[in-house]
């Protein structure tokens, strides 16, 4: 634990003299004063010349204060960390406080100096890189593990950031921090083959902290992770449609006993999920390998709504909902026309099946001006708010029996968090228990394409 200084000797002996006025200091000069003047009087009416000594002692006096005075003005110029005079009265107080607001002031330099070099020794020891960067964007300072995963040299103090880590990702995102609250994840420029973690934080006006860890091993496990989802995902196809295949021909027998029919039937429901299943997981692994790849069809958003219209209203057959279209927006959409058709799918057909029979969904696409907004809102059993933040979480599920009533997979959500990742979008859900739910799905004003007239 870190200790503090202790108070000076000085500091400790002032303290039975902080609640003393000035005139506690100015008896002891006015005491100097009236001896002179009384031994000047005493001297003066001897030899007869009262009013010369009296000057004499006056002047005695003064020259006394001055040569005080001269001590005071040649400490503080020449030797001002020494001590100080020995001196008495008014100049020995002023003296006495400089020297004590001098030491306090050298015992917090001193503390600042300890915590300044215990905090670098600390930055010094960290695994982690980190970086100073100023206002102009010039490297000021950085710890060891800088030079291993960044690259930095000792050279490189006043160089700009941008010219020594030049990758387009981390300059796309060293102008917009904010639109990056995670960080970024890149190639080290000192290591081939190796992946670090940037976080960029602002302080002080336009400062930059640059802090970087190294994340391979957890790159390689999460590809590793995609791989084998992908491999085993298409490999579970070819069994998957074979067994759905053998199921059916059975299935439609008309001579087949009922007990089995029902088995059969019960296997063939099974073998669907797990279609819906494989093929969510191969979506979801697709999303996640192609993030870089350019949303930027435009999508007329009146036939996109009418499509996903249509196809709920095929969906709906066994449910017996009303459905409903409210489109006000004259903006379509700039991104990847089938990946959104499947997210908006995805909420469309969530609310038709987690709402009772005989229930309202509403299908909607606004703007704001500002943002564009798809929404689908439902009469259903709603969602209770705690389980709001993991919605999106794979394979999370508020009720598990009530999913598998349904044939849900745990992916759904998922999947639309990853196509809205991939157009900068983001999904607000609204939400009371028995009472519905709405889902807004939120694009940002660059997302918007509106024809000239």
């Amino acid at each position: 634990m870190y200790e503090p200084y202790p108070v000076p000797e000085l500091a400790q002996e002032h303290k039975k003299f902080r609640y003393s006025s000035l005139w506690t200091f100015a008896k002891q000069d006015l005491r100097q004063l009236l001896f002179l003047l009384l031994i000047a009087g005493l001297v003066g009416i001897g030899v007869g010349y009262f009013w010369v000594f009296i000057f004499i002692a006056l002047s005695l006096f003064f020259v006394l204060q001055l040569h005080s005075l001269y001590l005071v003005n040649e400490w503080i110029s020449n030797r001002p960390y020494d001590v100080p005079p020995n001196l008495d009265g008014i100049w020995g107080a002023l003296l006495f406080n400089v020297y004590r607001a001098q030491r306090q002031e050298r015992i917090v330099q001193a503390e600042m100096v300890g915590l300044i070099d215990r905090a670098q020794s600390s930055l010094v020891a960290l695994a982690e890189a980190v970086v100073l960067i100023d206002e102009l964007h010039q490297i000021e300072w950085w710890n060891p593990a800088a030079e291993k995963l960044l690259g930095i040299q000792p050279l490189d103090r006043g160089r700009n950031i941008l010219t020594i880590l030049r990758q387009p990702s981390f300059i796309e995102y060293f102008n917009h921090i904010d639109q990056a609250p995670d960080g970024l994840k890149m190639k080290s420029s000192a290591f081939e083959d190796h992946y670090v973690q940037v976080k960029l934080t602002r302080f002080g006006g336009e400062s930059r902290l640059l802090v970087a860890y190294d994340v391979t091993r957890m790159h390689n496990l999460e590809e590793m992770r995609k791989d084998f989802v992908d491999n085993i995902s298409h490999e579970l196809r070819t069994p998957l449609t074979v067994l759905s295949g053998y199921i059916e021909t059975f299935t439609d027998q008309e001579e087949l006993n009922p007990r089995w029919k029902r088995a059969f039937d019960q296997m063939q429901s099974q073998t669907r999920r797990m279609n819906a299943l494989v093929n969510d997981l191969l979506l979801l692994s697709r999303l996640e390998s192609n993030k870089q790849i350019a949303k930027n069809q435009i999508i007329e958003m009146p036939s996109l709504m009418n499509q996903l219209f249509d196809d709920a209203q095929a969906y709906n057959v066994d449910y017996h909902h009303t459905l409903n279209l409210d489109i006000d927006s004259h903006c379509d959409l700039i991104g990847s026309d089938m990946e959104l058709a499947s997210a908006f799918s995805n909420l469309i057909t969530n609310a038709i099946k987690y709402t009772p029979k005989g229930g309202t969904i509403t299908m909607g696409w606004h703007d704001d001006g500002e943002h564009g907004i798809f929404t689908v809102e439902d009469t259903g059993i709603g969602i209770d708010p705690k389980h709001l933040p993991r919605l999106t979480e794979r394979f999370y599920r508020v009720d598990s029996a009530r999913s598998r009533q349904t044939g849900g997979t745990g992916l759904g959500l998922a999947i639309v968090k990853h196509v809205l990742m991939q157009h900068s979008a983001y999904l607000e859900i609204e939400s009371k228990e028995n009472k519905g739910s709405i889902f807004k799905v939120i694009f940002p004003k660059e997302r918007l394409y509106q024809m000239s007239e």
